[in-house]
């Protein structure tokens, strides 16, 4: 017998004595990092509100109870009982039953109702029909891309369970090492912006922490071929950590598929939506522009049917000597600052991803409370000595004069904004400007993916800031659904109307410049000096928008023909501070000054090598920390 079965038998056997007299276990399984307990009297266990809370505390696992099938209600008879118990202003849209492990899906506009006070409403559907209840939410905003996912994992229900048992038991295997120490590696975005990738290793456990690219600068990968990384073979991983969705960030998590590796990706749900818009999108632009890309659309869905998503704040096993809770990072939805514990309290390590410490219009700021944390991992993109940012108030001050200065002109707005983040922060400003009357009322056109992206905030209100969580929650007071916002999907045509047309603000994607729609309004608004290019965002060195914000006027038109033609620009540029994703040089030193418990060690990454230069130098004189400004490959030792 295995390690895992014998575990596995203890286990149960703790179970059956906990539960009360009359409750059948009738198997006791892993899948992924949760415990699955089937029993014969699902009704019974739904009984008692606390009996999973205390099998889960006194086992310290994730527990799911699911029915044995022979013992279900009809579906035709539990769909009649589970709409009766249901709110109706729930809003329920649809009851989908898998038999073969006990659960029905419900989807409704407000999963609250469906949930019920500490889930009471879920117990009284188990107690009814038997059947487990599992709860999502309806998009207010129909999403392709949810759709897309949703249906997919339901046609790969029968694989993803075979997905989820092996990697339940890797999870569970016994160790095999007694020694103790812990490894990070440098994989890429070290003294650079962008090709985020990180190893954490123990004599027992590797841990690949994103797999990005470098905007603005095709063929720059992390180094996945080296021994720490892929060189021992993709299979050698045991686990991938997203921290969000962002390309720079999850460009290449599709990749390690095509290279065989077949393990887990743990990030939150609506990052694994957004991954999979973001990187097909990437595929698409790389076919445009005559490029080869480096995987196909196969291995986004791979990585989809491999992600296991972790909420907020859930400490979750992802092998046998580490534990991860991802924390709100306030960047982008879904963004997560990923804390590992390893060991039995042998060493803690927090990986910032990217972070915005204050509360912004879209997000609570970012957590920085940990139980503990021995090293540090920071982002540094705005690092820099001098990289303070304007404050918010100011920033939206500003966008509105350029906004009405432009308007007077007869002139447009073109914004190119990055589709997931600073889109909807930009939207949510123009709707209430336009609403108290701040700036006049006018189109605003929503280009590349930014509409879809929109739609899928819409679908995950609960990673929103509250204020804005609960507008969403009002179909009538959902911003994102003002009258003024029109989604462009008809291509050049509809761009061409655009522009012929009176004054109007463009969103339009890629933020940095480097391809995309973005492209093609330049060629249509390039040459207008009444119009104004508006940068909300950062761009990175190498970029077409680092070099057009630097004063070039020469830029390549051709729409992904080749651009072997060049436009002379002739509308102004502007910069707005204020708006990114990133904290400032004071939003970062708050963070770790602030931090709770400090750490030990800092190592600052993602960022100009000036920046994270200064950033390790302030850390290291204002709060005698031992700082690294760490270069690629290399190595760092704990313990």
């Amino acid at each position: 017998m295995s390690r895992v079965d014998q575990k596995l038998e203890e286990i149960e056997e703790t179970i059956r004595n906990e539960v009360p007299a009359g409750i059948s276990i009738s198997d006791v399984t892993f899948e992924g990092p949760e415990l699955v307990v089937y029993t014969r009297d699902p009704k019974q266990f739904a009984q008692d509100g606390d009996l999973v809370r205390r099998l889960a505390s006194k086992l310290r696992k994730r527990i799911t109870v699911r029915p044995d099938p022979d013992v279900l209600t009809r579906p035709e008879d539990a769909r009649e009982q589970i709409e009766s118990v249901i709110p109706e202003q729930a809003g329920v849209t649809d009851l989908d039953f898998h038999a073969d492990t006990g659960e029905v899906v419900i989807e409704a506009e407000k999963p609250g109702l469906v949930i019920g006070r500490h889930g009471a409403t879920m117990r009284e559907i188990t107690q009814e029909v038997g059947w487990t209840p599992e709860v999502v939410r309806t998009p207010p905003i129909e999403s392709s891309t949810v759709a897309n996912v949703r249906n997919f994992l339901k046609q790969e229900r029968d694989e993803r369970r075979d997905i989820l048992e092996r990697i339940g038991r890797q999870i569970h295997r016994e160790e095999m090492s007694d020694d103790q120490w812990v490894r990070i590696t440098t994989l890429g975005c070290c003294r650079e912006v962008g090709r985020a990738a990180f190893i954490v290793s123990t004599p027992e456990t590797r841990v690949l922490v994103d797999c990005g690219d470098k905007p603005g600068a095709e063929g720059e990968v992390p180094y996945l071929q080296v021994p720490e990384a892929l060189g021992a073979g993709a299979s050698s991983l045991d686990a991938v950590v997203l921290t969000h969705a962002h390309l720079d960030h999850s460009a290449l998590i599709p990749l390690l598929f095509k290279y065989g590796y077949d393990g887990p990706i743990y990030t939150t749900e609506p990052t694994r939506d957004l991954m999979g818009l973001l990187t097909l999108d990437y595929l698409d632009v790389a076919a445009k522009e005559g490029r080869t890309p480096p995987y196909d659309s196969e291995m986004v869905r791979e990585a989809i049917k491999h992600t296991i998503p972790i909420e907020y704040g859930d400490v979750t096993d992802i092998s046998p000597d580490i534990k991860l809770t991802l924390h709100n990072a306030g960047h982008i939805l879904g963004s997560s600052i990923a804390h590992f514990h390893i060991g039995d309290g042998l060493y803690n390590i927090a990986f910032s991803g990217d972070i915005h410490y204050e509360d912004t219009r879209l997000f609570n700021g970012a957590v920085n409370e940990f139980p503990r944390v021995e090293t540090l991992v920071l982002e540094s993109t705005y690092g820099g000595r001098n990289d303070y940012q304007t404050d918010q108030e100011d920033s939206e001050r500003k966008l509105k004069e350029v906004i009405n200065d432009t308007y007077e002109k007869g002139g447009k707005i073109l914004i190119p904004a990055f589709a997931v983040g600073r889109s909807q922060e930009i939207m949510l400003v123009l709707e209430e400007a336009m609403r108290e009357g701040d700036i006049p009322e006018m189109p605003v056109h929503l280009d590349g993916m930014i509409w879809e992206a929109t739609a899928i905030h819409t679908t995950y209100p609960e990673y929103l800031r509250d204020d804005l969580r609960d507008r969403i929650f009002h179909e009538d007071e959902n911003p994102f659904l003002a009258e003024q916002f029109n989604h462009i999907d008809g291509g050049e045509e509809e761009r061409r109307e655009v522009t012929d047309g009176d004054s109007a603000i463009i969103l339009s994607t890629s933020g940095m410049v480097t391809g995309g729609p973005i492209m093609s309004w330049l060629e249509h608004l390039g040459s207008d000096a009444d119009s104004k290019l508006v940068f909300v965002g950062y761009q990175a060195q190498g970029t077409l928008g680092r070099r057009i914000q630097n004063g070039w006027d020469e830029i390549p038109v051709g729409n992904g023909t080749g651009r072997s033609n060049t436009m002379k620009m002739r509308m102004d540029v502007e910069t707005v501070d204020g708006f990114s994703g990133h904290a400032d040089r004071q939003g970062l030193e708050n963070f770790v000054k602030t931090m709770n418990p400090r750490p030990e060690k800092v190592l600052c990454v993602h960022g100009d090598e000036s920046s994270v230069q200064d950033l390790s130098s302030a850390l290291y004189h204002e709060y005698n920390l031992r700082t690294f400004a760490p270069k690629n490959l290399e190595t760092f030792r704990f313990l």
